[in-house]
């Protein structure tokens, strides 16, 4: 072997060292912060749906878990694990943690396709809104500004509508930090502040609070949509 072809296997061997190094980088949470995606399979998720929190509480527990057990097959229709990607094909219940979370803040890395329309549930109430903001069908809903805003608040809310526009091309991964206190959201979409401590109105009664504790829920529909990195650090109450 030539001093150049060994130089140059050297150099191919650095940079896969460094290639790998980054990818198990990226796969560790951040100090703090504890994934929710364990990378092998969907343990600690159940389904859901747009419902409120309390209600689900409130079933009697056969009918709580009849209900899970329903949404739970039909998540596994519609979610697989990827290796480090949990995937959707755009159908199906939504992926929601089975473990309850007060104040925390959030990361999580998604990739959408054309004609998405999903989101991420604080506490089990809709919604830090993913759009396709190049669907001219959906401009008259506000996808034309953009992923990133608190969707589902009343019009002309703070929050509702995101700050900038500020989501990558498709093919592309999405990184969101998301920090809740309280019933106050603060959000940013590829390091572009959408949401600076907005009030996230309560879907389900607009005269009450949200609950102070809930589920992260993965809402999906409309196209395959890829998370990775779904990593969380709760915070504590009131500070």
């Amino acid at each position: 072997m030539t001093i150049r072809a060994v130089a140059c296997a050297v150099a191919l061997a650095s940079l896969t060292s460094l290639s790998i190094s980054a990818v198990e980088q990226a796969a560790t949470p951040p100090p703090g912060f504890v994934a929710l995606y364990n990378g092998k399979n969907l343990d600690g998720w159940r389904g859901g749906d747009t419902q409120d929190h309390r209600k689900y509480l409130a079933m009697a527990p056969e009918v709580r878990a009849k209900q899970d057990a329903d949404w739970l097959a039909d998540v596994n229709l519609h979610w697989r694990a990827d290796g480090p990607e949990l995937v959707n094909d755009g159908k199906g219940r939504f992926l929601t943690t089975i473990k309850e979370y007060g104040d925390f803040e959030l990361l999580v890395d998604y990739k959408a396709l054309p004609l998405g329309d999903s989101g991420i549930y604080l506490r089990g109430v809709p919604q830090v809104q993913i759009w396709d903001h190049t669907n001219p069908a959906e401009f008259k809903n506000g996808a034309d500004k953009g992923s990133g805003g608190l969707w589902n608040n009343s019009a002309g809310a703070p929050g509702k509508d995101p700050f900038v526009l500020a989501d990558k091309p498709f093919g592309e991964w999405n990184h969101f930090r998301i920090i809740m206190k309280g019933n106050r959201v603060t959000v940013w979409l590829n390091d572009k502040l959408t949401v600076d401590n907005a009030v996230l109105e309560n879907y389900y009664d607009r005269k009450t609070d949200i609950p102070e504790r809930g589920p992260i829920e993965l809402q999906t529909h409309g196209s395959e949509i890829r998370w990775k990195n779904v990593w969380i650090k709760e915070l504590p109450a009131g500070k």
